[in-house]
């Protein structure tokens, strides 16, 4: 199996303190102002149950979000897991708020076809504020990324770790791994960024390209580009299908 030992015996590995401070205070700070946006849709559009401290698609308000993606967010470890080229597949965030009890904290993998040894999706998550056991830091099932099946609350918990770490850490995983948020006991939300990333060939959670508009693609660096999938695009038209490979949406070495 490819990619970094401790991803591939364990599921998951933590890189400590990983991102620039200053980094990480502007990230927290954007995604503390874009929540009251996201909160209002979600009640706006009946969905408000269970989402409370949720955001997704966080390229599409952009600033520090999409600096992250061309920032050192782990790619070294990304890259050798898949082995090849791979897009940024969804980007949400999460405030873990005081004992309150959204989907993120039930025993649950991100992928939910279960691939083996095939590797399909991982997952980083940012940590904005320290995580400790008071504040809710995330369950991990060491070695349940080769489990297809749903292990019980009662297996899951009795074995878990915790993934504790300060601000700026990031935690890499096997998108087969089985976790949980932990409850928040403090009185001050728990926040983090959660990515996947998948091989080009797969589809993305929102269709990023589009969201951001095509011809923006042109203001974005190279590395930016592949992550948010300009060069796994699928054409609309026979116009779009029928061109040389340099003006083809989806690249040829996309995989």
């Amino acid at each position: 199996m490819s990619g970094d030992p401790r991803l591939c015996q364990d599921g998951w590995l933590l890189l400590p303190s990983h991102l620039p401070g200053e980094l990480t205070r502007r990230l927290t700070a954007e995604l503390d102002a874009a929540y009251g946006d996201y909160r209002a849709l979600q009640l706006r559009n009946g969905i408000g149950e269970g989402t409370d401290g949720t955001l997704h698609h966080l390229p599409c308000v952009g600033g520090a979000f999409l600096e992250l993606l061309e920032a050192d967010h782990g790619q070294p470890f990304l890259q050798a897991f898949f082995d090849g080229p791979y897009v940024l597949n969804t980007y949400g965030g999460v405030l873990n708020l005081p004992n309150d009890a959204s989907y993120v904290g039930r025993v649950h993998r991100d992928q939910r076809t279960f691939s083996g040894e095939l590797h399909l999706m991982a997952q980083i998550l940012v940590m904005l504020d320290d995580f400790t056991e008071t504040n809710g830091a995330t369950y991990l099932l060491t070695g349940s990324h080769r489990c297809p099946e749903r292990p019980s609350d009662k297996e899951f918990f009795h074995d878990a770790v915790r993934a504790t770490g300060a601000a700026g850490s990031i935690l890499v995983f096997d998108s087969n791994l089985w976790h949980a948020a932990g409850v928040n006991r403090t009185d001050r939300p728990r926040r983090a960024l959660t990515l996947a990333f998948t091989r080009p060939f797969m589809k993305q959670q929102l269709d990023y390209p589009r969201a951001l508009g095509y011809d923006r693609s042109e203001t974005f660096s190279p590395a930016l580009r592949q992550l948010l999938g300009y060069n796994a695009r699928v054409p609309v038209s026979l116009e779009e299908w029928y061109q040389p490979p340099d003006r083809r949406l989806y690249k040829r070495d996309q995989g």
